[in-house]
């Protein structure tokens, strides 16, 4: 690692102040940052972000536990889908050979469009949470909800595994329009629980790929663990859609800088 040890740990506190007031941004900002700020290669960049990701939702995972945040029906059938998801994308990527330029074009371009998408994800959230008019769609009382479940936790399993991104703003959108009868905080627990065993299991692949900077894993940690503890504390004190639309900015913008490498 090149690069200043003292900017890693200030944009892993900024990721982490992100994460405190809005919940999401951990995977959607810190790859693109990675890339685009400090100069990793795409590959190395997801495997670094997907460590930095799991470590980061499990500090939050043992809260929605104790409040009862989480449906793990829900998240057996998410991950009965994601993890081989994600096990054959880095099979595919082992035998892609990871270190490519070709694949790591691949990343950039797969990891801009779902930075898009989670953008998009963030700021209509709150609008498919409040209309009842989802609630035609609520699967879980018919035989689809099973298959509806299962193939989106493979989706998201193939998108993590591959840019990082996904098991949090995007995750989250698609269980409010499968499961409108639930509640957001429901939801949100078990998304971010779902994403540790995902993120964990897609690092591991990486790392069994040589793909981890633990140096800038090491200062990004440093970083984000009094962000969060801060960003958590003055999330009250700003309009909720004033952070969602901020954070979906600073996406898209994180998306066309990769686009235009």
């Amino acid at each position: 690692m090149d690069f200043p040890s003292l900017w890693v740990v200030a944009a892993g506190w900024l990721i982490g102040f992100m994460v405190g007031m809005t919940g999401v941004g951990a995977g959607s900002l810190t790859t693109p940052m990675l890339i685009s700020g400090f100069g990793l290669s795409p590959p190395v960049a997801v495997g670094t972000d997907l460590l930095f990701a799991s470590i980061t939702k499990a500090t939050a995972a043992w809260r929605h536990q104790k409040l009862a945040n989480i449906d793990w029906s829900i998240l057996r059938w998410l991950a009965t889908g994601s993890l081989p998801g994600a096990t054959a994308l880095l099979a595919w990527r082992y035998f892609a050979d990871p270190h490519t330029e070709a694949l790591g074009q691949v990343i950039r371009k797969a990891l801009a469009y779902a930075l898009f998408a989670s953008a998009a994800a963030t700021v209509l959230y709150p609008w498919l949470a409040r209309h009842d008019v989802l609630a035609s769609l609520d699967l879980r009382q018919t035989r689809y909800r099973k298959i509806a479940t299962v193939v989106l936790g493979a989706a998201l399993g193939l998108l993590v595994a591959l840019t990082s991104v996904g098991a949090g703003a995007i995750g989250v959108v698609v269980l409010t329009i499968l499961y409108p009868a639930l509640l957001a905080r429901r939801l949100i627990g078990t998304d971010i629980v779902h994403a540790i065993p995902l993120t964990f299991l897609a690092g591991l692949g990486h790392f069994g790929m040589g793909l981890i900077d633990f140096g800038a894993l090491g200062f990004l940690l440093l970083g984000s663990i009094p962000g969060i503890a801060l960003g958590s504390r003055v999330t009250g004190l700003i309009p909720d859609w004033l952070l969602r639309v901020a954070l979906a900015l600073v996406l898209v913008y994180a998306a066309v800088l990769l686009l235009n490498q």
